[in-house]
């Protein structure tokens, strides 16, 4: 039996030559679409890329290049990948090279339509006055040749890239802002030529002195101008994935063998061992062998404060060692580091499409066509019915062409797309999609796990009480030094709090487990018993002295040791069992000596977050599997008023999806593996503290840092981001719907629309780029 090939879906990103408005966007997306084997295409014009998903099994890279081409457009392919450069590297090279090249073609195709424009202009002015033709050396009809030699020009060399594009989309009966470009300024040096050249061909002597090369010159330059400004504000918008990217050093000093080698990063392997000195960025993802260090992760995570770093922390390539020397061993390289990964979840958000801009998709589909159409009903309205003369109604359908303009609607979604996941990765916030970063504005309840991310995730000593005589530090000293033989949570938390205190941990001398109870065994000659109140029970430990064999009462009548407000052991057991904290029991040669009080401490930010999200009118609600009493202390603490306790993990999605009944949108918090159910369930996803590729690719959000103000700074960049598409389509929108009835009713001049066309597309640029220095 032959086995069956399940041939792996492709999807890639790359960039696209000759797209200049909306109606571009849907002819490249229909194109590829069309192609068998090709699932789904998303053009982003505000970065000309498109992203695609294909069958290698039906199709390849180059044939669909071909396709694109007969299209009239020119889609980019990479060059073969390097094992020494991550795929986002490579892909942003070659968009960088892309931009860069179109950008230096518009800016000396404007220079030298301006060098030619201003002439013309300026001829064409002062040629209506007496005192020009009696200074002129030349004729009237000799100037006219001059306007006409340096029109031609303009129109050859500049303005050409618009005839060509049109003259693409013509061969496949279509159109996009190249037409109305191409036939606006085709139209007056046509027909101004024509006056030139052939002035008797002309039905009446007033059109002989009809000579336009300024306006088909200018409209030109203007829409160079507009495009040069574009461009330049374009390429801020992918300063984000720029900067990731550059974060990375271009050399390492590798050990090896015991020797110090300064290597290239694209050579550097897992596993290998690599030397950072203070002030020298870590060239890749890995794990501290030796040494210790604050490092600064403000580019990578948002944190602003440098994170100190010793033996077994995680480093992330690109930060930046701040004071010691370290040792690391590299755990990822290449495509495979946390800023790789995080520049292509940015680079895959910015390339996708909001719901929001499918009304503006339609509409630019059409947009082009209706437009002529509207352009050639100026026409002949004002030509035959309104009874202008031939020049002055051509003016008006000129107008019409060229104050449409499909760009700012194109540009209207996208660039605001682009900068808002852009700022977002800056600040530690990495967004999946466009579609995440439009439904988080809509959050109406967001459900909290406890553990990491309303508490800090693992336990702590939060309180010591000392009986029978016994001084706290000797209590920690023992219990630390038994409980260093243990890999239980608990246990741990006492041996980190004990090396915070300046005692020594003596060797356990013998160590047991007792599963489920605790720990007993010998330290320094002492008998020691670690564990619940069962433990004690069945250790028989005396409460005051003299002999317990067989007790059940450890705990009757033990006072803290102290004096004044001292309580009893009872009293603090039920205190800390209030304020959801575990209580370890420490006793020593058969006497109660203390008892330690652990806790999931409560994480500074927490209260005063939740406090503000419930200010916008979110309703908040914490899930976690401990039991209702710890459960409801944690969250009275925090001020969270519904709590559903005692839940497993797959159980999670299940209450989701009960609160989501009646439509509200619900968001999860999580971190991200053990709540994938819940996850995936709600509305809008998000998982906190990790860079891992689990959590970035199953939520919809992911905050880097683990503090729940990245849940306050992601729905306040929602709703920034998504004000500034209303507002950028808003003006689309009215420019068009006001500028066109304008000019076809002859109060627009050409000349005057195509600056107001240019500048369009600009301002809904400009307008998107305000974003980067907003803050929350």
């Amino acid at each position: 039996m032959e086995k069956m090939v399940v041939q792996k879906i492709e999807t890639v990103s790359l960039p696209v030559e000759g797209m200049t408005c909306a109606s571009c966007v849907a002819r490249v997306e229909k194109t590829l679409t069309r192609v068998d084997g090709v699932e789904q295409a998303a053009v982003n014009l505000a970065s000309e890329r498109v992203t695609f998903s294909f069958d290698p099994g039906k199709t390849n890279l180059n044939a669909l290049a071909s396709v694109v081409e007969k299209a009239g457009y020119k889609l980019l392919l990479p060059d073969p990948p390097s094992a020494s450069r991550s795929d986002s590297a490579a892909r942003n090279d070659l968009q960088e090279n892309h931009q860069e090249r179109a950008y230096r073609k518009t800016k000396s195709d404007f220079l030298l339509s301006v060098a030619l424009s201003v002439p013309v202009m300026f001829i064409s002015m002062v040629s209506m006055t007496d005192w020009f033709m009696r200074w002129s050396p030349l004729s009237m009809e000799e100037v006219n040749k001059v306007l006409f030699l340096l029109s031609t020009v303009v129109m050859v060399l500049p303005g050409k890239r618009f005839f060509d594009s049109a003259w693409k989309q013509a061969k496949h009966v279509t159109a996009d802002m190249n037409t109305l470009v191409a036939v606006g300024t085709g139209t007056a040096y046509a027909f101004s030529s024509l006056v030139v050249l052939f002035p008797h061909w002309l039905p009446d002597a007033s059109a002989a002195n009809a000579i336009y090369f300024d306006t088909a010159a200018t409209i030109i330059t203007l829409i160079l101008l507009g495009k040069l400004l574009e461009a330049r504000a374009k390429r801020k918008t992918t300063d984000a994935i720029r900067r990731l990217l550059h974060l990375q050093p271009k050399t390492a000093h590798l050990l090896r063998d015991g020797k110090e080698l300064e290597v290239e990063v694209g050579e550097l392997v897992v596993n290998d061992i690599i030397i950072v000195r203070p002030g020298e960025k870590i060239p890749v993802d890995g794990v501290v062998t030796n040494g210790s260090s604050s490092v600064d992760e403000s580019l990578v995570t948002g944190e602003s404060l440098p994170v100190e770093k010793s033996m077994s922390h995680k480093l992330i390539g690109g930060t930046i060692n701040k004071n010691g020397s370290i040792e690391f061993r590299a755990t990822a390289v290449g495509k495979d580091t946390v800023i790789a990964h995080i520049a292509r979840l940015v680079e895959d958000a910015q390339g996708s499409k909001a719901p929001i801009q499918a009304l503006a998709d339609k509409i630019a589909g059409v947009f082009v066509p209706i437009v002529v159409g509207i352009a050639v009903l100026t026409f002949v309205g004002w030509y035959i019915f309104g009874g202008l003369p031939f020049t002055s109604a051509m003016v008006n359908f000129i107008a019409v062409l060229i104050i449409a303009c499909p760009c700012a609607l194109g540009l209207a979604t996208p660039t605001a797309i682009m900068v808002g996941t852009g700022l977002g990765a800056t600040r530690g916030i990495l967004i999946r999609d466009a579609q995440s970063l439009e439904r988080a504005q809509n959050v109406q309840t967001i459900v909290l796990d406890k553990t990491g991310t309303v508490t800090e995730g693992k336990p702590v000593v939060t309180d010591l009480f000392a009986f029978n005589g016994f001084e706290k530090t000797h209590i920690v000293q023992l219990a630390a030094a038994l409980e260093n033989k243990s890999e239980h949570p608990l246990g741990r938390a006492v041996v980190e709090y004990a090396r915070k205190m300046p005692v020594g941990l003596p060797e356990a001398e013998s160590f047991e487990s007792d599963t489920g109870w605790g720990v007993r065994g010998v330290v320094a000659g002492a008998s020691v018993l670690i564990g619940n109140a069962g433990m004690m029970e069945r250790g028989a430990v005396e409460s005051v002295g003299g002999s317990a064999e067989g007790s059940r009462v450890w705990n009757n009548g033990i006072v803290e040791s102290g004096g004044g407000n001292s309580r009893t052991a009872n009293e603090i057991l039920a205190s800390l069992a209030a304020q959801g904290k575990t209580p370890i029991l420490v006793a020593i040669d058969g006497k109660i000596a203390g008892i330690i009080g652990v806790g999931d401490v409560v994480k500074p930010s927490s209260r005063e977050v939740i406090g503000k999200l419930k200010g916008l009118g979110i309703d908040i609600v914490m899930i976690t599997g401990d039991n209702p009493a710890t459960a409801g202390a944690i969250a009275a603490q925090v001020g969270i008023d519904e709590v559903i306790a005692g839940v497993l993990p797959d159980e999670k999605s299940r209450h989701i999806k009960r609160l989501q009944t009646g439509g509200r949108v619900v968001a999860m918090v999580g971190d991200g593996i053990n709540d994938a159910p819940a996850l995936a369930q709600a509305d809008v996803s998000i998982a906190m503290g990790s860079g891992t590729d689990v959590a970035m690719e199953a939520a919809d959000i992911t905050l880097m840092q683990s503090d729940l103000a990245g849940v306050l700074e992601a729905i306040a960049l929602s709703k920034r981001t998504m004000l500034s598409i209303k507002q950028n389509l808003f003006w689309a929108f009215v420019y068009n719907v006001i500028g066109i009835p304008v000019a076809a009713l002859g109060y627009l001049n050409p000349m005057v629309a195509a600056g107001a066309m240019a500048m369009s597309s600009v301002s809904v640029v400009s307008n998107s780029l305000r974003l980067r220095r907003w803050r929350a």
